[in-house]
């Protein structure tokens, strides 16, 4: 492969929550939870042109979302005045950056964190940083407790509220992946009364040996008729659930061509794509020179 500092173009993977337990709640609010991470083999792409001016510039804007507030320009602010306080001399000190965008916001994919973890992860190189994962990860978590996820690579179990994560190596397994057309903030999710809050707490090998559940799921369904409507029909197929607090839902089959074959029965007003699950990230198969 060509040479990594040069590269411009970044895989920003999604991810998957193969489960999803609520375990408890903590005084400040935040809820406790176990869940299992896996990318998938699709998301968008980062570009990056570096400029040496100390502007961050974001080259495609999001309706609705000043860029102040994007996570991937935070990312790469974050990154450099970090760099700055650490008295590091970077090769370059700037950035536009462009996103092609083919994850939905608020879908539960973790978009926007795997945004920000690419160009955390990118710039570092770029800018010949020449920092070390753990510490990307900690930045990472200021930015939301899923991105140090995205940073680090490897498919995991976190708990806490996200930020303690074990690697982990589940059955890479194909997706069919459906979005039900509407976005679900997580505060409305986790802010229901219903939201079961007191599931026991397991290791990853109990939890791997039961059937998989997301605790939002049940609340999500109650109060988005789309998500019951797509889940169910996605039930018809293969086991299915949701994904983080959606809006999304996947279905899990054995081999590419059984995954197309339903998605190919699907009503034309399905929004849905195929994927592989994997446990090491396509940011991070780049990094390492594979294909």
């Amino acid at each position: 492969m060509s040479d990594v500092s040069q590269l411009t173009h970044w895989p920003s993977p999604a991810k998957l929550n193969l489960f999803l337990y609520i375990t408890g709640q903590r005084a400040d609010g935040y809820h406790l939870l176990q869940t299992l991470f896996q990318f998938l083999d699709y998301g968008d792409t980062v570009d990056i042109k570096l400029r040496n001016d100390g502007v961050i510039q974001l080259l495609t804007p999001l309706p609705g979302v000043p860029d102040d507030t994007n996570l991937a320009v935070r990312a790469a602010r974050l990154l450099q005045a970090y760099c700055h306080e650490q008295g590091r001399a970077l090769a370059y000190n700037g950035a536009a950056i462009a996103i092609d965008k083919r994850l939905p916001m608020g879908g539960g994919l973790g978009g926007g964190s795997s945004n920000a973890a690419t160009v955390l992860v990118a710039l570092n190189h770029l800018w010949q940083c020449g920092l070390d994962e753990d510490t990307l990860a900690q930045l990472g978590l200021r930015l939301g407790a899923d991105v140090p996820v995205f940073v680090r690579g490897h498919a995991a179990f976190a708990e806490g509220v996200g930020e303690i994560l074990t690697p982990a190596s589940p059955p890479e397994k194909w997706y069919l992946v459906v979005h039900p057309g509407v976005t679900i903030p997580t505060p409305l999710v986790f802010g229901d009364p219903d939201l079961p809050r007191n599931t026991p707490v397991r290791t990853l090998d109990e939890l791997q040996k039961q059937t998989f559940v997301n605790d939002c799921e049940s609340t999500v369904r109650k109060r988005f008729r789309e998500v019951e409507q797509r889940l169910s029909w996605l039930l018809e197929y293969a086991p299915a659930r949701l994904t983080g607090t959606g809006a999304c839902v996947f279905a899990e089959f054995d081999t590419e061509s059984a995954a197309r074959q339903v998605l190919d029965q699907a009503p034309e007003t399905l929004n849905g794509f195929v994927a592989r699950g994997v446990n090491t990230s396509p940011l991070h198969r780049v990094l390492s020179g594979q294909r």
